[in-house]
């Protein structure tokens, strides 16, 4: 059964009873509370936004050539009517934990989503789950991953206050979507998978998304709501339906330049893998992006019609970054701008100037405190991140305001040393790792990435302040990253020393010492074992 208007509204009504169950809400909203919209998407590349290119010189805007352009007007709306946030960075620049840390407010290692296919931990509480409390409708459709491995996983059972979570799913780049009277399901037939063949508007996983976000607000729309809409796209496999499979056909694109840099001078974290150059693959990566902007107009526009846009803060971001063949490389999963930057825009004009710019590096833990700030709603407690309300209200810092934001890769779990460790300020980043050099980058005079200001002494002071910040952020949230002999060697310099950084030997791992098995004996063995031990007492 194909998704459609009728049966789609015929579904809501089958689960109207489960919205509205009893003892849901701890207070009544006040009236004229303001409305939360989060349009998040998934691996998405910053620069094919035409608010960020704005924000860049044509050489870095422009990285797949002087004619790849893809316009972006709806999005790009919500930053010129509001806010755009230039150094806004993902947690950890991979799906599970970026988002475990947007929902929670609180580092990796202690949601405890390290790396993808984590369950969130039981006792955190969300920014939903709060506004929950606060007497708000809540709702999420999409991508979840946070709720272990099951794959799609539709509605998980722990909500963590998205009450309305029925066509939340767990995992998957599902490309086609339909409703049934037993529930949403991937629409490939008898078998799940991610082919785009027979995609229309009417099945299309980011036109249903869209779909389903204008019935929740439609249907909340005299009441203040909370609502999520995570977009699988543009994540890989890149295809989209018609027409914008075929949209970006006659647009040259080029390798960016960063492609062909070479691997000696670059970190472990930054080597090139793929020195191949697909313009097919950005054809459709733009055909994606664009197809998400449509339908991010189609939500506005709704917003507008109902007469709440005005009030309702409306955020689009991403979880992570695609590097999208710069440097070398696809996905993510590093330190590199196009994998650990991401979009994020946000939009309320009863606090927020329009055009207001932020520079300030924020991360993904900072989004909880700062948008229930903007709402004065008061927070759990248990968030790790900075309120940045003030911030996005004024266009300053506040009085105290420390310009770090901090970053890690993925690890095993929270005991386990992660391959790198980040923090980054309005101009600099300063990485470091286990099996690597550190390495200090000036965002604006390299904005490449491809040269290393460590041992440069013009940046001695900046590098020590970044060094005490990434210490004191080690001891206050438990980033085991600091235990390991190369990382604090790194950051001990980088605060306190001086002259020339000698990295610490490699400490060859203790030999352990492993009891020996005796070999397993084969039936012959056995049987022969039992007839020598019969003589023998014989």
């Amino acid at each position: 059964m194909t998704l459609t208007r009728r049966n789609f509204l015929q579904y809501v009504g089958i689960g109207a009873a489960a919205v509205a169950a009893p003892n849901l809400t701890f207070a009544k909203a006040k009236a004229g509370a303001p409305n939360l919209l989060i349009i998040q998407t998934d691996e998405h590349n910053f620069r094919t936004l035409g608010c960020y290119r704005d924000q860049l010189p044509k050489s870095e805007a422009l990285m797949w050539g002087p004619d790849a352009i893809c316009e972006t007007p709806h999005i790009d709306s919500i930053a010129k009517e509001g806010l755009i946030c230039n150094r806004f960075y993902a947690s950890t620049p991979v799906c599970s934990p970026s988002r475990g840390s947007l929902v929670s407010g609180q580092y990796p290692q202690n949601s405890p989503v390290t790396n993808n296919n984590v369950h969130l931990g039981d006792d955190v509480i969300t920014f939903a789950e709060i506004l929950r409390r606060e007497g708000y409708a809540t709702g999420y459709s999409g991508k979840w991953h946070l709720a272990g491995n099951a794959k799609p996983g539709w509605a998980p059972k722990k909500k963590f206050g998205f009450t309305d979570n029925r066509l939340m799913y767990n995992r998957g780049h599902w490309k086609k979507l339909a409703l049934t009277p037993q529930g949403p399901r991937v629409d490939t037939g008898s078998k799940n998978s991610y082919t785009c063949a027979g995609a229309t508007k009417k099945n299309f996983t980011t036109d249903v998304l869209a779909d389903w976000t204008i019935d929740f607000i439609r249907k909340h729309k005299n009441e203040p709501f909370c609502y999520m809409v995570a977009i699988p796209d543009p994540h890989g496999p890149n295809s989209v339906r018609a027409p914008y499979n075929t949209m970006y056909d006659k647009m040259k694109f080029t390798a960016p330049k960063t492609m062909s840099k070479k691997a000696a001078a670059a970190p472990d974290w930054a080597k090139p893998q793929d020195k191949t150059f697909s313009a097919g693959m950005m054809k459709s990566y733009f055909g994606m992006v664009k197809c998400i902007d449509d339908n991010v107009g189609r939500i506005i526009a709704e917003l507008k019609k109902l007469g709440i846009y005005d009030n309702t803060i409306v955020i689009f971001t991403s979880d992570h970054g695609d590097l999208c063949h710069e440097h070398g490389k696809h996905n993510k999963g590093n330190p590199l701008e196009g994998s650990a930057k991401v979009a994020f825009v946000l939009r309320y004009p009863k606090t927020v100037k329009a055009g207001t710019v932020i520079d300030e590096a924020l991360t993904c833990v900072d989004f909880l405190p700062t948008a229930l700030g903007l709402m004065n709603v008061k927070t759990a407690g248990k968030e790790e991140g900075r309120d940045a309300s003030k911030l996005f209200t004024t266009g300053k810092a506040p009085a105290g305001w420390e310009d770090y934001g901090f970053f890690r890769s993925t690890c095993k779990d929270s005991k386990t040393c992660p391959k790198w460790l980040a923090v980054a300020t309005k101009k600099l980043k300063f990485v470091v790792g286990p099996q690597c050099e550190p390495w200090l980058i000036d965002l604006k005079k390299n904005p490449n990435e491809l040269t290393n200001s460590f041992a440069d002494p013009a940046y001695r002071e900046e590098l020590r302040a970044m060094g005490k910040a990434l210490r004191a952020y080690c001891k206050a949230y438990g980033d085991c990253a600091i235990k390991n002999p190369a990382i604090k060697a790194a950051i001990d310099f980088a605060a306190d020393g001086n002259g020339k950084f000698v990295a610490p030997k490699p400490v060859a791992p203790k030999p352990v010492a492993v009891e020996a098995k005796p070999a397993a004996k084969t039936k012959w063995a056995k049987k022969a074992a039992k007839k020598a031990a019969k003589k023998a007492a014989e």
